[in-house]
């Protein structure tokens, strides 16, 4: 079948352009990682599940990506001022622990939930602290091109000198030079932004020797330097969340461009927020939920996984509960495909076709779950729709060959019974209750013609 090319929405030129790879038949990769001092939400790894659909989508249409994401271990302040204490370094004290316990504890629990939604790992995950050398030689190949400055508390970039500072942008963001960095009495300007920190008389546990002093690396640093060496520059595809886009996105291309006088990314890929009652899900509104806390809801990672591909990754992205529980039963339904094995079933390429406009129409995902369910109510063999959802499946991630029909405990039979009943009595109150128990213990329960029917983990 002839490839179809893949259009991706670029954040810097603010259009959906053909995706051509610096080199042939190749593509590289650089995602924002986590910063480990905190459980990461599902609002978060929305975000890497965005990513993690664009790299299946190129290894779909035939091409090896070379993925890099950061770990953020140190750098990032409490304040986008570039004011504050270090996130990690507050974690610590709260807890007792040591700012290198802390790291590995979240990195590891990261890492742990992504699995669970089945997203491919990277290639490397590049830890900030492991690359000072790196920050450190950046940070003064900007001092010899004259784009820094030192105040008492570290090294400033100067963003008067840097052309097209904020080009970086979305159609609703655009050109403007917004900024949540306030001014300070030493910065010249409310955009300049942090290179280096100096410690000062604070003793803090993780901190360097510089040429400017004892202190640690700014936030954006470290992508710009992890990214160069693992990469090169520039690179393919650049990945995070719209939050990133004003300021540390902008902050990154200013002083990786101002070093290197070369674009650091030819693409800029971002996902909108996720959302609960309009407003975005954070760790500072308190509004956020993790995976474990749906798991409580008898929600799987992997019907997240599912709700996450069934929206556009530029289309916010409201968490409710509804929509939970329809990812889950939609999960669930496709899943009775695999309920029976059959072999030597053929890819439909009538299906296989549509399925690929869709995914290459900047990952046009909605429309790609369409035509699942339009191949899973087709008169197509049953064999051949599960070849063909198998071959989908690299794109979905839904793990659908690993997928095995689960026993339904007696229990859990003895509920729907009951709830049956309750439904044909008209106790709704007592139905939903007795919906809700089912979900506890880990399996869902669909309403059909027939009776109901109960789907499980």
């Amino acid at each position: 079948m002839q490839r179809v090319q893949l259009k991706l929405y670029n954040s810097l030129s603010r259009k959906t352009e053909a995706f051509k790879p610096l080199k042939k038949g190749r593509v590289s990769i650089y995602s924002c990682g986590p910063t480990v001092y905190q459980y990461a939400h599902v609002g978060n790894l929305r975000a890497y599940l965005a990513t993690d659909i664009l790299r299946r989508v190129l290894e779909y249409d035939g091409l090896r990506v070379r993925h890099v994401m950061n770990i953020t271990d140190v750098g990032h302040l409490t304040s986008d001022a570039d004011t504050g204490e270090d996130k990690v370094e507050v974690a610590a004290k709260r807890t007792g622990r040591t700012a290198k316990e802390i790291t590995k504890f979240y990195a590891d629990q990261f890492v742990k939930d992504i699995r669970a939604l089945n997203i491919e790992l990277p290639v490397k995950f590049a830890w900030a602290s492991r690359y000072i050398k790196e920050q450190i030689e950046l940070v003064k190949r900007l001092e010899k091109k004259g784009y820094t400055y030192k105040t008492s508390d570290g090294i400033y970039f100067d963003t008067a000198k840097f052309k097209g500072y904020g080009k970086l942008g979305t159609s609703g963001l655009a050109g403007k030079r917004v900024s949540r960095v306030a001014h300070s009495r030493e910065k010249k300007r409310a955009t300049d932004f942090a290179l280096w920190k100096l410690s000062g008389s604070k003793k803090r546990q993780q901190e360097w020797k510089s040429p400017w002093g004892v202190g640690y690396p700014g936030w954006h640093i470290e992508c710009s330097a992890i990214s160069t060496r693992e990469l090169g520059q520039p690179f393919d595809i650049h990945t995070g969340g719209e939050d990133h886009i004003l300021i540390h996105h902008n902050d990154e291309i200013a002083q990786s461009e101002a070093a290197y006088s070369k674009p650091l990314a030819h693409y800029w890929f971002h996902n909108a927020f996720m959302v609960v009652n309009k407003k975005k899900m954070a760790k500072s509104a308190g509004n956020f939920y993790t995976l474990s806390d749906l798991g409580k809801q008898g929600i799987e990672p992997i019907a997240f996984r599912y709700l996450a591909a069934s929206s556009h990754y530029r289309q916010k992205l409201n968490f409710s509960k509804s929509a939970l529980v329809g990812a889950q039963n939609s999960l669930n339904k496709l899943r009775v495909v695999f309920f029976q094995r059959k072999h030597r079933g053929r890819t439909s390429q009538v299906y296989r076709k549509r399925f690929l406009a869709a995914i290459n129409s900047d990952l046009n995902m909605p429309k790609a779950i369409m035509v699942v369910w339009d191949l899973v109510k087709s008169k197509k063999p049953l064999a051949d729709k599960q070849a063909t959802l198998l071959n989908f499946d690299r794109v979905l991630g839904l793990g659908l060959e690993d997928y095995k029909p689960v026993t339904v405990p007696a229990k859990v039979k003895a509920l729907v019974r009951e709830r049956e009943s309750a439904r044909e009595a008209g106790d709704w109150e007592k139905a939903d209750k007795l919906r809700a128990q089912i979900v506890r213990l880990g399996f869902a329960v669909k309403d059909m013609p027939s009776g109901s029917r109960i789907y499980g983990k």
